[in-house]
């Protein structure tokens, strides 16, 4: 989440009248992310997340973004729920942008998550996998293989600013993708950026996910690399393997991983650290000075990347054989 756009309170009032959710009481901007401007609303009824929705998200995708949250929610996934306004749509207009009011959820995000935490979004990413399975709509994944070059391009000149030969690795590691991209594994509805912060927890208890604005329709697989990226490494950039086996673990317990997927899975994980790496240097290179957004730092995807390149097989991220 984060801050692109400001919001006055007069246009804010006059926004949410258009919703049963009773009289704006407070607002206020949410800093943490670089994609959407967030706002923690609080209305007579409740609390709420109101997110306009930046240059990055195409209007047309948010009937799939929003429609996911609603059909997970009825499969029993804990999510937040797209709030209707009174004319019954659920997609709005404020300061220019398209704009959604969703329901708050309870919990927080950790810090420094710990083994049960991820057991606890292993088993959560996998139930929402099955969820998923009967969810009508499609969403081709943009900052997949075929979306990274073109994002490359717009970095690359600057790339070595941010680390002398960062160019040339990129390019090499694009081309072994280009060329060896795993194209037959199982595919189905991901998250796509299920990271720490997009995860709360009561106490031990997973209370729900977030943030479902990458959401599409991509290998299953990849998903978890993507998590394995996002949960596993410590602040050093080591991988912890007592968090890679209870995230795997806990996955693989309600949806198994078949033999090709295990197999991918070290290329899935590089993939998705170089396609994190790349998104965070374009945003380094040229986020708004000004702009109320945490800008994540590049060169730790970049150490992910280099660690996954010398792993062999899954057993190495601690998945056990079936």
């Amino acid at each position: 989440m984060a801050v692109y756009t400001d919001i006055s309170e007069v246009e804010l009032t006059a926004f949410i009248a258009k919703y049963d959710i009773g009289e704006l009481l407070s607002y206020k901007g949410i800093a943490e992310g670089v994609e959407n401007s967030n706002f923690l609303l609080h209305a007579t009824s409740a609390a709420y997340i109101l997110t306009l929705y930046e240059k990055r998200v195409n209007r047309d995708d948010l009937p799939f973004f929003l429609g996911l949250m609603q059909h997970l929610s009825d499969k029993g996934i804990r999510c937040p729920l797209p709030v209707k306004r009174s004319d019954g749509e659920i997609i709005g207009e404020l300061a220019e942008r398209p704009a959604a009011i969703v329901t708050f959820l309870e919990g927080m995000w950790m810090r420094r998550p710990n083994v049960e935490h991820c057991r606890e979004v292993g088993a959560a990413l996998a139930a929402m996998h099955l969820a998923g399975r009967d969810f009508p709509l499609r969403r081709k994944n943009g900052l997949t293989i075929d979306g990274w070059r073109p994002l490359w391009e717009k970095a690359r000149d600057r790339a070595d600013e941010v680390e002398p030969g960062l160019a040339t690795e990129v390019e090499a590691d694009l081309a072994e993708f280009e060329t060896n991209w795993p194209s037959s594994l199982p595919v189905g509805v991901i998250h796509a950026d299920l990271f720490p912060d997009n995860v709360f927890f009561l106490g031990k208890r997973l209370s729900g996910l977030i943030d479902f604005y990458f959401a599409c329709t991509d290998l299953l697989a990849y998903d978890v690399a993507v998590c394995l990226n996002a949960w596993c490494f410590e602040k050093d950039n080591s991988f912890n393997l007592t968090k890679g086996m209870a995230l795997l673990g806990g996955y693989t317990a309600v949806r198994p991983l078949s033999q090709e997927e295990a197999a991918a899975l070290p290329m899935l994980a590089r993939g998705s650290a170089l396609r994190f790496m790349l998104t965070r240097l374009y945003d380094w290179l040229n986020t708004p000075e000004g702009s109320l957004v945490v800008k994540k730092d590049p060169l730790e995807y970049l150490r992910r990347m280099r660690f996954h390149r010398h792993v062999a097989s899954a057993a190495e991220y601690g998945l056990r054989a079936s």
